[in-house]
This record gives structure tokens, sequence and C-alpha cells, in this order.
């Protein structure tokens, strides 16, 4: 069996284990287990057979700009037509515009097979496949009629254009503004930091776009945009500027744009741009604990592998042994297993929970799951964004200095990964989210939605094992202490900023003791 295929195997076993995919699944009859495998199975050939080839390709080659056009890595372009055209850009799509209509869950599990397979070129379909959910909820029936099949098709690609060479996460600093100009919107201004902003994969490309429509001042003056890269198949006043050098994500091209009047759609209500925006936000910072999955399954199938395979140490007289036989050895394998399985786990509790905060008939319910949805959202981005760097960096570990040459996808991994925790909101801003709205101005409604399931889990499993079970609550009750010191500080806000940091922590380390103690059951 591929490591694809044993990756596959582990999601499915994770998945059935996963307390509301039973719930999921009344609701969704369709996603029965064996059609979910049957998915899943599909997704890791697809990863392996036409995705991991590009990896290393996309990382050599990089990408290239050519009469002002970016010129990505051979084989992209391809393979992503391979990937629209087999389904999997609009797995979690409306079927009325092309999609599946499968929930977010499936999409979840198989995503983090095909970020395994090269994580650059999943960049692109990333945004395009939040954008087309954008279009489908918020835009005029027309625009979504026209962009989101497409999109889904592969025909389109899109973008998210938010961040300026002076406003970063702080986006009340935009100053890109949309003029209503004979009747249409004309929008001016630079942004930057924009994954696949520019490319030869897709014929045109659609800019989701922040701009200031009005006088007032921070956010509330922002408006959201559909700006496409051509229009009537004539350029739309957008020009590249440049694109990055990066440590990693070679073959995703990182562009500098410029807006000089271009025409745009405004998308949902002027002056509700940011809200607007979250939505995909989400979606896509489920994605990046995903894309950090990804790279932390490859990671630990690498180092287990080579640890069984490279042979040293053991009594002079007699043969060499596996590194795996020795105990410290053992311990970091231990530790990169368990911390890949661990985020597993939880992006698969987290989208059953984003899924039924949808689907579920009873709106107490809905809310409460709503909220469970927002409180670990930022645990799972932030998290899992940084399992991706760090597992691959104690895999290079375990190889010694095999790992850190360019004979192994470690060191690639390790680079493609950093970008992780910075991107869609970087630790410092998810940490300052789950303290300040998370726990403050939500009042820490998440939080009891969390302590209450997990607990009511915990305390179902200690027949069979006590002692974690015993030791996953104390980690509860130490948790819950903290989060009331925390709540008590708001009172000095800046001693409670300073150790946000810390408290986010805390809330992961206590997710954790409650991940580890469901996959207990796999090990039964």
């Amino acid at each position: 069996m591929s490591v694809f295929a044993r990756q596959a195997e582990r999601t499915a076993q994770l998945l059935r284990i996963t307390p509301g995919w039973k719930r999921l699944q009344q609701l969704h009859p369709d996603c029965d287990d064996e059609t979910t495998r049957a998915i899943l199975d599909e997704a890791a050939s697809f990863a392996e057979g036409v995705l991991h080839p590009l990896n290393t390709i996309g990382d050599r080659q990089g990408c290239t700009v050519s009469e002002s056009r970016v010129r990505t890595p051979a084989g992209f372009a391809d393979a992503y037509r391979q990937y629209a055209q087999a389904g999997w850009l609009g797995m979690d799509v409306p079927e009325t515009f092309g999609g599946q209509s499968l929930p977010l869950t499936v999409q979840a599990a198989c995503s983090s097979l095909f970020e395994r397979g090269c994580v650059a070129l999943m960049m692109a379909a990333g945004s395009s496949r939040a954008e087309s959910h954008l279009l489908a909820r918020a835009a005029d029936a027309e625009t979504a009629a026209e962009w989101v099949p497409r999109l889904v098709a592969g025909e389109w690609a899109a973008t998210i254009c938010i961040s300026e060479p002076d406003a970063g996460s702080d986006v009340g600093r935009l100053c890109t503004r949309a003029e209503f100009i004979d009747s249409e919107w004309r929008i001016s201004g630079q942004k930057i930091w924009i994954s696949f902003g520019d490319h030869d994969m897709t014929e045109r490309i659609g800019h989701c776009l922040l701009a200031r429509t009005g006088d007032a001042p921070g956010s509330r003056g922002l408006s959201l945009f559909l700006v496409p890269n051509r229009i009537d198949g004539e350029p739309n006043g957008i020009s590249l500027d440049r694109i990055e050098e990066k440590m990693g994500l070679h073959g995703s091209p990182t562009c500098a744009l410029r807006f000089d009047g271009a025409r745009g759609i405004l998308i949902g209500q002027q002056g509700r741009g940011l809200p607007e925006l979250f939505a995909m936000i989400e979606l896509m910072r489920l994605l990046t604990a995903c894309q950090g999955l990804g790279i932390a399954s490859a990671s630990a199938d690498i180092a287990e592998a080579y640890a069984a395979e490279r042979r040293q140490g053991g009594p002079p007289e007699a043969p060499p042994l596996p590194i795996v036989a020795h105990p410290d050895v053992r311990r970091q394998l231990q530790e990169i297993r368990s911390r890949t399985e661990v985020l597993r786990a939880a992006v698969l509790e987290l989208a059953t929970v984003m899924d039924l905060a949808r689907l579920e008939p009873d709106p107490n319910l809905r809310s409460e799951l709503s909220d469970l949805a927002g409180w670990m959202l930022p645990l799972i981005k932030n998290f899992g964004a940084g399992a991706g760097f760090d597992v691959a960096n104690a895999a290079i570990q375990v190889l010694g200095g095999a790992g850190y040459t360019r004979d192994w996808p470690l060191e690639q991994y390790l680079r493609d990964s950093r970008i992780m925790t910075i991107y869609e909101g970087t630790t410092g801003m998810q940490a300052l989210d789950f303290l300040t709205r998370r726990l403050w101005r939500e009042d820490g409604r998440g939080l009891r939605v969390f302590q209450k399931r997990a607990r009511r889990e915990i305390e179902g499993l200690a027949i069979q094992h006590p002692a974690k079970a015993a030791d996953s609550l104390r980690i509860l009750d130490d948790f819950n202490g903290y989060s009331a010191r925390m709540m008590a500080l708001q009172a000095d806000p800046d001693a409670a900023l300073y150790q946000a940091n810390d408290y986010m922590s805390a809330a992961w380390a206590a997710v954790s003791a409650w991940m580890a103690l469901r996959l207990k059951q796999t090990a039964a």
C-alpha cells in the first residue's frame, strides 16, 4: 500500500470515530462510509499520480515573468485542469453551480492528500474554491451564474487581494479606492502578496478585492469587488509589478498588482466588504490547517520509513541496527506521529462542526455549533499550520545530515510550510482574536461548548482508558482556570494581550488532550 493510500486509510478510520460524522451522515445519506472511503481512495490516487510528480518540479523551476505575464512550472496548467475536470475543485460547491454539494468534511478529508501532493499548485485551487463559495452566496445572480461554474470547471481562476504596501493585517488602513463612474465601479491602487495573482493556467482571473468606497474611517468604508483581469477579451487596467523571490512555495507566484481604473463588480453591500470577505477567509483558514496536515503526514511517513531502513549503532561485534531500535529515535517518531494524528483528528472535528452548524434543523444547536466552530478555527489554523513546519523539522532531525540535503523532500517541506503561520492571519493575530473576540466579546460561549463536548467524550472513554482520561480531564480543568483568570484580566488589557499567545497555546493543549484520547480508539 502506498503512503498516500495509507493516509487515506488513516483518515477514513478517524472519520468513522468522529462523533459529529454519524450525525452528518444522517443529514447527508449520500455520504455512507463505503462511498466516502472510495472518494478518499480516488483522492489519494490523484494526489499521488498527478500532483506529487510536480512538487519537486515546481520547487526547482519556480515561476518566471515573460512579456509581463507569469509563466508557471511545466505541467502545472495541465494538472490544474485535470484537478478541476475530475470534480475535486467543486466538491463542496452547490450543484446548481456545477459542484457536487458534498459536505465540507469530505472536502477537508481529501484536501490534506492534495496538499501533500503539491501544496504550491493547490494554492491556486484554494482561492478559486473559496471565491466560488463567496460568489455563490453573496454575488448578484448574473455574476454568480457567469463565474462560479467556470471557476469550478477550472476554466477561470480567482485570487484574494487584501494587503497593500502600507496595510496588511491592519485592513482599516487600506488605501485602494473604488469610484462609481458612468454607472460602473472603477478601482485604483496597489495590492501585494497575491498568490497566483497572474499566471498562464486559465483564460481569465477574477480578483476578489477590498477597496474603499466612502469616507468612513477604518474597515467601515471598505467594500468587496470582483475585478476580472480581462473584460470582453481586453485587458482591464491591471498590471503586474513583480513576483516575489521567496524562501519556499516557488511554484506559487506571489504577485504585486497595480489597478488603474479597473472595472469591478460590487459583491454584497457597499461598506460591508470585510464581513463578506470573512466567509471566504474562514474556508482559507481551515485549508491552511489541511496544508500543514498534508506536509506533516508526508514528513512523518518519510521519518518512519527511513528509521526502519537506516542502520547505525548497536554492539560492534554484531551487524548495525535499524535506528528505529534506539529509544531516542522511537521517542522522536512517536512525537512526530502523535502530533500529526492529533491534528488530523482536530481538522475532522472542526469540519464536521462547521457542516452541522449549517445543517442542523434545531436553531439553538446550530448556534451552539457555530460558537464552537468560531472558537476552534484560530486554533486549527495556527497549530495546523505550525505542525507542517515543526513535523518537517523533526523529521529532518531523524534523518540527520541526509534530511538536510535535496536528496530528500523534507528541506522543501520545511521551506514551503514556514509561511503558513503567517498568511491568512499571523499567529499573533489569531491569538488576539482568540482572546478578545472568542473569550471576551462572546463571553466564552465557544469555550463552554468545547468544555461540555470534550468532557462528555472523555468521560465516555474513561472505562477503557482511565489513566489517560484522568489526565485529559485535569488538562481541561487547568485550562478552565486559566480562562477564568484571562477573563478577569479585561480590566488590564495590556497584561492580557501579552499573554494571548500563551493562552491560545494552552487552549490547543486542551484540544490535543481531547483528540489524543479519541485516537486511543484507533489503536484498540
